[in-house]
């Protein structure tokens, strides 16, 4: 085999025992062809997995001794390890164990010959911006975060509606009343901002699109920015509100807290097979109309 990649890092969802199964077909499929296995520490939980020999790292140091990683799961899987791979500019590599897949693009049934050719170089590669965000409150930062499809902020547990207002490049947008606010890259454009009317956004797009989440003014609308961009909100009346990071990191805000997004330096790479098709891909999931010619 071609040595483009060496180490081979694998994750997968553990809630499911098949999917242990499946990750320990893969890695002996992947040591017989001389490739050095390394195994998440939090996927090794399981107890079928704890008896390999295969060592194991912590997720969060993962990316400093492998070369690309394999992610069997579905997208919530994805979306945790980019968020920790990110730095380290690893690929991700999908294996769809999961239920709509948009990430995850390789069947389960095709996965030992798939991930062999596309680690021989025969891939698709795709690069997905992500986001870098700041919680700063009374001058001070108090928390940082990444998400890979959106920032949603949100009400609380009381219900009632919050308010903030949106700022870009320092330039005031809009204030805003409503049930939260989704800030989402292209790839998080068909997760929740598609349900709250945002649109599709391609992922060679270089674009944020601002979705809001039942307005009270129905004037709101979704709006795409440059992805140069920095945009601000700031909470003016939080009601118990929380921000949520690709919805597996959140934080409670209080009045007037500051929170600032932009774009991460570095991208995510994606290798997809050689066949792969975005636009077939949203028809798949999407269930659209098939060709009629």
């Amino acid at each position: 085999m071609n040595r483009l990649f060496s180490t081979i890092g694998l994750i997968a969802r553990h809630s499911r025992p098949e999917v242990a199964q499946s990750l320990l077909q893969l890695a002996a499929h992947l040591d017989q062809q001389g490739l050095r296995v390394v195994i998440d520490r939090d996927t090794q939980q399981d107890p079928l997995l704890a008896a390999s020999a295969y060592p194991q790292v912590e997720r969060a140091l993962l990316g400093s001794c492998i070369d690309v990683a394999v992610v069997l799961g579905g997208d919530g899987t994805m979306l945790s390890v980019a968020r920790h791979l990110a730095p380290y500019k690893v690929p991700l590599i999908g294996v769809n164990q999961g239920r709509l897949g948009f990430m995850t693009d390789i069947p389960l049934h095709e996965m030992q010959s798939t991930v062999s050719a596309i680690l021989r170089g025969d891939h698709c590669p795709e690069e997905r911006m992500l986001l870098s965000c700041t919680i700063v409150r009374e001058g001070q930062q108090i928390a940082h975060s990444l998400a890979l499809n959106d920032v949603v902020f949100s009400r609380g547990a009381t219900g009632a509606m919050i308010e903030f207002e949106v700022f870009v490049d320092q330039q005031f947008v809009y204030s805003q009343r409503s049930d939260g606010l989704i800030v989402t890259t292209p790839t998080g454009s068909t997760a929740y901002s598609l349900a709250a009317g945002g649109p599709i956004l391609h992922p060679t797009v270089s674009a944020i699109a601002l979705v809001p989440i039942c307005p009270q003014s129905l004037s709101n609308r979704p709006i795409a920015i440059n992805d140069q961009s920095v945009v601000t909100v700031i909470m003016t009346r939080t009601q118990d509100a929380r921000v949520h990071f690709d919805g597996q990191e959140h934080h409670a805000l209080q009045d007037l807290d500051q929170v600032v997004i932009q774009r991460y330096p570095n991208t995510m790479r994606f290798l997809h097979p050689l066949d792969y098709n975005y636009y077939d891909m949203l028809r798949h999931k999407l269930h659209w109309g098939e060709r009629l010619l």
